[in-house]
């Protein structure tokens, strides 16, 4: 966007209304020290100055909005800064933005589910006590609000239910549970390392909706390599079991 002035058909500068800085935060509904602040950081051009008098163009309203539709979805303002340096630099901020939301939308699709303290503990006979609680709440998988508890998903709660109800503690569930929280940890540092290396660091800065369209096909291509990777390990475990427990059974 560019700081110069415009003229309108009738020759007056700025191509449009403009508006002393307090009409301008009134019209955009934030205070005046908000776009202070916002011009200190850069992210709003300076005003064109007849005398002491700064006006603002809708330019500045238009940037102003934008910066506070960026905010709503979480951005932070030097986040805010860089997308609107490219925006400047003659990049369409919609595709900055398809990259942005290509980066960081959830893979996890899992539905939670809101019960009682009360009908937790009843999935878990006698295993339920402060301690197991609090160690659930530790690794992220329940939510505490008064006597109401969510758990962030159905389907890892009711995989919880079969194991326990097969014999194995909860404390062993958890601790397992765990376990297999780092594992996955390492093994998404693991694909990201591999993105940012040999996908994201390849590809030019202008060709932002190609990096955008690779991001969605590599997303359930690294969830298929998971899963299959997985069940691969579970078939050699599982006949490594078997054999060594036919090994016992047929000993003499």
């Amino acid at each position: 966007m560019s700081d110069e002035p415009t003229e309108d058909q009738d020759g007056h500068p700025g191509g449009g209304r403009e508006y002393r800085i307090g009409e301008l935060a009134n019209a955009a509904g934030v205070p005046v020290r908000t776009l202070r602040y916002y011009q200190e950081r850069k992210l709003l051009p300076p005003p064109r100055r007849e005398g002491r008098i700064g006006l603002y163009s809708e330019d500045h309203l238009a940037r102003l909005r934008m910066i506070g539709n960026l905010l709503d979805r979480g951005h932070t303002l030097e986040g805010i800064r860089e997308l609107l340096s490219a925006w400047e630099q003659g990049r369409d901020i919609g595709t900055v933005l398809g990259v942005e939301k290509a980066v960081t939308t959830p893979w996890s699709q899992e539905v939670p589910v809101t019960m009682t303290l009360d009908e937790l503990a009843a999935l878990f006979p006698g295993q339920v006590d402060p301690k197991s609680v609090e160690r659930a709440i530790a690794l992220g998988h329940i939510e505490v609000d008064g006597d109401r508890v969510t758990h962030w998903s159905r389907r890892q709660l009711d995989a919880t239910v079969t194991l326990v109800q097969a014999g194995v503690p909860l404390e062993e569930v958890l601790s397992a549970g765990q376990e297999l929280q780092r594992s996955m940890d390492d093994l998404a540092a693991m694909f990201i390392r591999l993105i940012a290396t040999h996908v994201v660091g390849r590809i030019d800065d202008q060709d932002l909706g190609e990096l955008t369209e690779v991001l969605a096909r590599l997303r359930p291509g690294a969830q298929v390599t998971v899963e299959a990777g997985f069940a691969r390990a579970m078939d050699r475990q599982v006949r490594a079991a078997i054999d060594q427990l036919l090994g016992r059974l047929t000993a003499p």
